[in-house]
C-alpha cells in the first residue's frame, strides 16, 4: 500500500499510531524470543563522540532486555563497507548498521536532509524536530520503500569546514580545488567548481599528505584529531556551516523489525533516545579541550570564515535545495517540514538564549 505522504500525516498523532500498527501488524503473532544481530558500523566504533555511541547503544539493548537481545558490533569493511550500509541493510545482507543518513543519496535524495542540511537544523534543533515535530514518522515511511526501518540514534555537534593549507579568504580559491566533501555540502562546492570526491576516513590523511587531495572536511575536533589532519595542515575552518548537526541512525532489516515483539520494539526505540542524549552530550563536553590543543600545541590556525563567504556559500546552498526540491517530492516535502520547523522556531531560538558571543562582550573582549 502506497503511503499517504502530507506534512499533517507525518506530523501529527495519528501517524505514530499508523506507523506502529503497521509494523506490529505485518509481522508473526508470536515475536521471537531472542534477538542475535549484527550490527554493521559506518565508521569505527574507536572515533570518539561519532561512532562510540553505537556500541553504548547496544549495551543498553543488552542490559534492558535482560540478555535476550544482541546487537553485534562489526567494524566498517568486516561485513560491508561503511558508506555500503543501506544496501546491505535493505537487501536483508546484514540485519542492522549504525550509519550516517545520506551516503545513498542517489537512490534516496532525502536521506541526505536526515543526515544534516547546510544551515540547517543545529543539533537540539534536529532532535526536537526528529523526536517531537513528526521527523521520525516521515522517515520511516520513506525508508520503509526500502525494507528499513531507521531509528534516530545519534547526533553531534557542527563539524569543521575543513582542513586547508591556506586560510579561506575567497571562494575564487576553491575552483579547481580537489577537495573530500559530504552530501549537500559537496554538492553546494562542486556549484563553487570545486573538484570533489568521497573518500573514507581512514584514507584521507594519506590522501592529504601525498597531494591526491588538496583539502578535506570530515568531523569534530575529536574525530580530525584522531585522524592526524593537523600534521599536514595548518588552518582549520570553522564554523561547520555543511552540518550544522550530523545525524545517525539505527537501520534494521524492515523483515528482522516486524518480527519482534512491541516490548522488543520498544527497547530498540528507547536505547536509540537515549544514544542521542548521550552522543550530544558527549560531542560538547570535548570539543573545546581538543580545539585549545590544536591552537596551543600544534601551530594550528583556527580561521573563522568570513561573513561574506558565508553568504555566497547560503546563496549556493539555496540554489542546490531548490534544484533537489524540483526534482524530488519526498525530498521537496521533507526539507519544507524542516524550513517551516526552523521558522516556528526562529523566535524562541533568538530570543530565549544569550547570544553566541555573549561570553566575550561581557569579558570586554
Amino acid at each position: 500500500m502506497t503511503p499517504v505522504k502530507t506534512a499533517a500525516r507525518w506530523g501529527g498523532a495519528a501517524a505514530v499510531a499508523a506507523v506502529l500498527a503497521a509494523t506490529t501488524l505485518a509481522g508473526p503473532a508470536e515475536a521471537q524470543d531472542r534477538v542475535r544481530w549484527q550490527m554493521t558500523m559506518g565508521f569505527p566504533s574507536t572515533l570518539t563522540a561519532l561512532a562510540d555511541t553505537a556500541p553504548w547503544v547496544a549495551e543498553q539493548v543488552n542490559t534492558m532486555s535482560g540478555g535476550s537481545m544482541t546487537l553485534q558490533v562489526f567494524e566498517p569493511g568486516k561485513l560491508v563497507k561503511g558508506t555500503e550500509v543501506f544496501d546491505a541493510v535493505s537487501q536483508g545482507k546484514v540485519d542492522s548498521g549504525y550509519v550516517w543518513a545520506g551516503y545513498e543519496i542517489g537512490k534516496v535524495p532525502a536521506s541526505a536532509l536526515f543526515g544534516a542540511q547546510p544551515f540547517g537544523l543545529e543539533p537540539m534543533e534536529m532532535m526536537a524536530f526528529m523526536l517531537e515535530h513528526g521527523g521520525q514518522q516521515m522517515m520511516e515511511e520513506i525508508y520503509a520503500e526500502h525494507n528499513i526501518m531507521p531509528l534516530y540514534c545519534g547526533v553531534i555537534s557542527p563539524e569543521a569546514a575543513g582542513w586547508f593549507t591556506f586560510p579561506l579568504e575567497s571562494l575564487d580559491q576553491v575552483s579547481g580545488m580537489r577537495i573530500r566533501f559530504a552530501g549537500l555540502g559537496g554538492e553546494v562546492m562542486q556549484k563553487m567548481d570545486a573538484e570533489v570526491t568521497l573518500l573514507p576516513g581512514s584514507e584521507l590523511f594519506e590522501a592529504l599528505e601525498k597531494g591526491v587531495i588538496d583539502a578535506t572536511e570530515f568531523s569534530l575536533p575529536t574525530v580530525d584529531e584522531q585522524l592526524g589532519f593537523f600534521k599536514v595542515a595548518k588552518f582549520y575552518h570553522l564554523p561547520g556551516w555543511h552540518q550544522p548537526s550530523t545525524n545517525q541512525y539505527l537501520y534494521i532489516n524492515l523483515d528482522k523489525w516486524n518480527g519482534l515483539s512491541e516490548t522488543q520494539q520498544s527497547i530498540l526505540r528507547t536505547a536509540c533516545t537515549a544514544g542521542v542524549a548521550k552522543s550530544i552530550a558527549r560531542a560538547e563536553a570535548l570539543q573545546g579541550a581538543v580545539l585549545n590543543t590544536f591552537t596551543e600545541e600544534h601551530g594550528v590556525t583556527a580561521v573563522q570564515i568570513p561573513e561574506n563567504i558565508l553568504m555566497e556559500l547560503q546563496d549556493k546552498t539555496d540554489e542546490v535545495m531548490a534544484e533537489f526540491s524540483e526534482k524530488d517530492e519526498e525530498f521537496n516535502e521533507v526539507w519544507s517540514a524542516m524550513k517551516a520547523f526552523k521558522e516556528e522556531h526562529k523566535s524562541w531560538k533568538e530570543l530565549g538564549y544569550l547570544p553566541r558571543d555573549w561570553m566575550s562582550r561581557a569579558d570586554g573582549e
